[in-house]
C-alpha cells in the first residue's frame, strides 16, 4: 500500500483548518461579558443569513449583541488577521527573511501615519467617504515602500535583501518619530491615538468590515497570481533570473500588493504586530513550502489567531478591554527570539 504523501493530505489539512477557524469565529462571537451558548450563537447566524423566523423563547436581546457586536468584530479580526499574515508571508519571501515583515520594511509605520493623519483632522474625501481612513493608510503605506526602495537603489542597484530591509529600518524609526511628535502636539487627541496604535476592534460593526473587503480581495487575489514565481524566488534571484523572472518588478508587484493587505488593516484595526511573523511559520509547518499552499493557510491562521487574541483582550479583565496589539507582543516576541535563536 502507497503511503500518503504530504500533498495527499492537504485536503483534510485545509478541511481541518477551515472547521478549526469556523470555531473559532463562533467561540468569539459567543463569549464575552454577557455569555451566549455555542449553539444558540450558530443558531442566531443561521437564521440570520437564511431569513427564517427565530424559535420562540429566543431573547432578541442576544440575537443584537451576536449579530451587531460580536459577529461583525470577530469578522473583521479574521480578515485583519488574515491579511497580515498573507502580507508577513509575501515579505518573508521576498525578503528571503524569516523575521521579515510589513513592519521591518516600514509599510506599516507609514500606513500608520496616513491613518493618524487622517483621525487628527477630521478630513472625508469626497466621494470615497468612509474610505478615506483605509485608502490614507494604503497610499502613505505604498509611498513609504516606494521611498525605502527608491533609496536602497540608489546605494545598490541589485536592491539585495539586507539594503531594503536596512532602509526600510531606518525609514520606521523616522516616521514612528513623526507619529510620535504629532502625539505629543494634539495632547487632547492622546487617548485615541495611543489606544490606535496599540490595536483595537472595539466598537467596530460590520461597515469596518466592508471597508476591509476590497483591500483584502485586492491583495489576496495578486499575490495569488504570483505563487509560482514566490516558488522560484526562494532558489536565489540568478536562478529566478535564468528562467526568464524579472526579479526586480516581481518584487515590486509583490510589495504593492501586501501593502494594500498591511495598510488596510492597520487603518481599521491600528498596529498589531507579530501575526505577520507568526502565522506563515505555522502555516509551512503544516502545509509544506510551496507558496499556493501557504498563502491560504497563513490567511486561515491568521485570522483564527487573531480572533483568539481578541477574545483573550475583551474577557481576561472583562468589563474593561487590552489593546490587542499588547497580547499579540506578548505572545509574539518570544516566537521572534524562538525563531531567532533556532535560525543561529
Amino acid at each position: 500500500m502507497r503511503m500518503k504523501t504530504t500533498a495527499d493530505l492537504l485536503p483534510a489539512k485545509f478541511a481541518a483548518g477551515i472547521i478549526a477557524a469556523l470555531v473559532i469565529l463562533f467561540t468569539g462571537a459567543s463569549l464575552g461579558s454577557s455569555a451566549i451558548s455555542f449553539f444558540d450563537t450558530v443558531s442566531i447566524v443561521f437564521h440570520k443569513l437564511s431569513g427564517r423566523p427565530f424559535t420562540e423563547g429566543m431573547d432578541l436581546k442576544l440575537v443584537s449583541i451576536v449579530w451587531n457586536l460580536r459577529l461583525p468584530r470577530t469578522i473583521l479580526a479574521f480578515i485583519v488577521g488574515g491579511a497580515l499574515a498573507v502580507s508577513g508571508t509575501v515579505f518573508q519571501s521576498v525578503l528571503k527573511n524569516p523575521l521579515a515583515s510589513p513592519f521591518i520594511v516600514g509599510v506599516s509605520s507609514g500606513a500608520s501615519l496616513g491613518a493618524g493623519l487622517v483621525m487628527l483632522s477630521g478630513i472625508a474625501l469626497p466621494l470615497i467617504g468612509a474610505f478615506t481612513l483605509p485608502i490614507a493608510g494604503f497610499v502613505f503605506g505604498l509611498a513609504t515602500v516606494f521611498f525605502v526602495i527608491f533609496c536602497a537603489s540608489k546605494i545598490d542597484k541589485t536592491l539585495s535583501n539586507n539594503t531594503i530591509i536596512l532602509f526600510g529600518m531606518v525609514f520606521s524609526l523616522f516616521v514612528n518619530a513623526v507619529i510620535t511628535l504629532l502625539v505629543a502636539l494634539y495632547r487632547e487627541q492622546l487617548k485615541n491615538l495611543l489606544y490606535w496604535q496599540m490595536g483595537s476592534f472595539a466598537l467596530k460593526g460590520w461597515n469596518y468590515a466592508g471597508l476591509m473587503l476590497p483591500f483584502l480581495g485586492i491583495g489576496l487575489l495578486g499575490t495569488i497570481c504570483y505563487t509560482k514565481e514566490m516558488d522560484i524566488l526562494t532558489f536565489g534571484d540568478e536562478q529566478a533570473k535564468s528562467i526568464g523572472v524579472n526579479t526586480k518588478g516581481l518584487r515590486i508587484k509583490l510589495l504593492f500588493f501586501s501593502t494594500v493587505l498591511t495598510g488596510g488593516a492597520v487603518a481599521l484595526s491600528g498596529v498589531i504586530g507579530f501575526v505577520d511573523l507568526i502565522a506563515p511559520h505555522l502555516a509551512r509547518k503544516i502545509v509544506g513550502a510551496k507558496h499556493k499552499d501557504v498563502i491560504p493557510m497563513s490567511f486561515i491562521i491568521g485570522g483564527g489567531l487573531l480572533v483568539l487574541t481578541d477574545l483573550i483582550a475583551r474577557t481576561v479583565v472583562s468589563p474593561s478591554e487590552l489593546p490587542v496589539g499588547a497580547v499579540t507582543a506578548i505572545i509574539g516576541a518570544p516566537f521572534f527570539a524562538w525563531v531567532y535563536f533556532r535560525k543561529k
